[in-house]
């Protein structure tokens, strides 16, 4: 992101305007020879929202760094980049975890830009002055209870809040042009609806919002204008209104039209005895750090996963999903309460399971890139998994995450590359495949199709459900805010504010839901799916 010491305040209405507040004009991106942008022209007006649609990997986030001057280490570029407007460009990035400094608590981060805001008033409004801002932007940002999450780290937040805070730091900073990349990415329905009013009315305010996104359902609830990119190439451009309902190009055409289309799931799934167990689970975080005062976030009495079987854990950000899928996986021990697999309860952290546990169990992050070492190859870093948990040999082991990776979509010639140069759906895939080579009993998948558009959703989804059937040892857990990807799971849990509160098959959550909470998720998600967003 960039800063600046903008002095003017954020909440100040910006003048509409035909002038753009950005433009791009041939930009060219070419790294080791590849141009993976390829003569790209973009204008975003003030008060305007310009969505870039496509899928992983097109090039979108590539095109929008530009705005900021970032290009990937060692590529050549050509074209032209222009700022008109005053003031700084915001960045909200896909993966927010990565521009928010993990030893600084939310306070810090956002106390930092608002005292440079506030230097021209007397040192004894100051302080007062720059709390009212953070409120305030923290307020826009749609973070509701932002008193208690300024006292957090980072890491003590979902991947939802997270980006909302990046959203704050942006708006604090008096941006006047904001660049959203997949800023609904691993949202819930509820959520999606807040961040669309919010961006909608940051354009309100005269800003130009250029909304780099897979999500067709928030473009459409957004965009005025839409430029669809296919392998670094814009392949179609227009008004929203005109592209949504007469896509002159193929590859429009089935991006608007791929719909999830799955095999219902077997209904001998599920029967015998669990294979995982949780039992009593209340789980708290700390703020502060490991002293620090202690807040229930999570209440499970009792859940179920039976071997074949996959379970879809549902609910907004901020719900709890994360924390249970990091208890399951060791990787938050603060918790009382049994996780039994099959006979035996694990131990709470990764360092005390052993390693046919570490194996049985395995976690594919919402946030890929930061499972990643960027100095290793993607391939290097697949394959020690079957070194490390299976004593394969190093020949052996590469063969297979090869083999893997393709089949998950990931060619060798991206494989080979690091993961700075791999696009975040390409990176959620090498994930995966990394978690399949332990050959695990138990695969935990975090949101892993939030970053991948509809036709490379509906893939891996499918792959997910054929590794079901030709596996009848693995079972799935899917942590997801997405209706329609429920809807692959035999099972569904449904949490809000830290609380189950409801569960049962698939077909009976999504066709009769009982709890208040689930009826408002479905009845917002129809209405985003519809396009008003309202």
């Amino acid at each position: 992101m960039n800063h600046d010491n903008d002095t003017t305040d954020p909440t100040a209405p910006l003048g509409l305007g035909t002038r753009p507040a950005t433009e791009i004009r041939g930009l060219r991106v070419e790294i080791g020879g590849r141009a993976i942008v390829d003569g790209v022209h973009l204008k975003a007006l003030p008060g305007k929202v310009t969505a870039l649609v496509g899928a992983s990997g097109s090039g979108k986030t590539t095109t929008g760094l530009a705005l900021l001057g970032e290009y990937p280490p060692g590529a050549r570029v050509g074209g032209d980049v222009r700022l008109a407007a005053e003031g700084p460009v915001g960045y909200v990035p896909q993966h927010p975890a990565a521009v928010l400094n993990p030893a600084r608590r939310v306070s810090a981060l956002l106390t930092d830009i608002a005292r440079s805001q506030v230097r021209h008033l007397p040192r004894a409004r100051r302080r007062a002055a720059a709390r009212e801002r953070v409120l305030r932007a923290l307020e826009e940002a749609q973070i509701p209870g932002g008193e208690a999450l300024l006292r957090r780290y980072p890491h003590q937040l979902s991947g939802g809040q997270q980006q909302r805070v990046v959203l704050a730091q942006a708006l604090l900073l008096g941006a006047r042009v904001i660049v959203a990349d997949e800023p609904t990415t691993g949202q819930d329905a509820l959520t999606k609806r807040r961040i669309v009013d919010q961006l909608a009315a940051v354009a309100a305010r005269g800003i130009a919002v250029v909304l780099l996104s897979h999500d067709l359902d928030v473009a459409r609830a957004l965009a005025d204008d839409v430029l669809v990119m296919r392998a670094g190439k814009i392949v179609e451009s227009g008004p929203a209104e005109r592209l949504w309902s007469a896509p002159r190009h193929p590859w429009t055409r089935e991006l608007l039209t791929a719909k999830a289309e799955f095999t219902p799931p077997t209904p001998s799934a599920g029967i015998g005895e669990p294979v995982l167990r949780i039992h009593g689970l209340t789980a708290r975080h700390r703020d502060g750090g490991a002293h620090g005062r202690p807040t229930t976030v999570l209440r499970v009495p009792e859940l179920n996963l039976h071997p074949g079987a996959c379970l879809a854990v549902v609910g907004r950000s901020g719900s709890g999903k994360t924390t249970l899928a990091r208890c399951l996986a060791g990787l938050h021990r603060d918790y009382e309460g049994k996780i039994i697999l099959d006979d035996t309860a694990l131990p709470r952290t990764l360092r005390t399971r052993d390693r046919a546990q570490l194996a049985a169990v395995q976690y594919v992050f919402q946030d890929s890139r930061a499972a990643f070492d960027e100095h290793r190859p993607v391939l290097h870093q697949v394959a020690r998994t079957a070194i490390r948990l299976r004593d394969t040999d190093k020949d052996t082991a590469r063969q297979e995450a090869l083999a893997t990776l393709t089949r998950l979509g990931l060619p060798e010639e991206l494989a080979d590359r690091h993961p700075g140069q791999l696009s975040g759906g390409e990176l959620q895939r090498a994930a995966l495949a990394r978690a399949l080579l332990a050959r695990p009993r138990v695969l935990i998948c975090d949101e892993i199709t939030s970053g991948l558009d509809t036709v490379n959703r509906r893939g891996l989804l499918e792959l997910l459900a054929q590794l079901l059937q030709d596996r009848n040892d693995l079972s799935l857990v899917l942590i997801t805010h997405d209706l329609d990807i429920a809807a692959l799971a035999h099972h569904i849990a449904v949490l809000d504010a830290g609380e189950l509160v409801e569960q049962g098959t698939a077909s009976r959550v999504l066709t009769a839901p009982e709890h208040p909470f689930t009826v408002s998720l479905m009845e917002t998600t129809a209405r985003l799916e519809a396009g008003t967003g309202q």
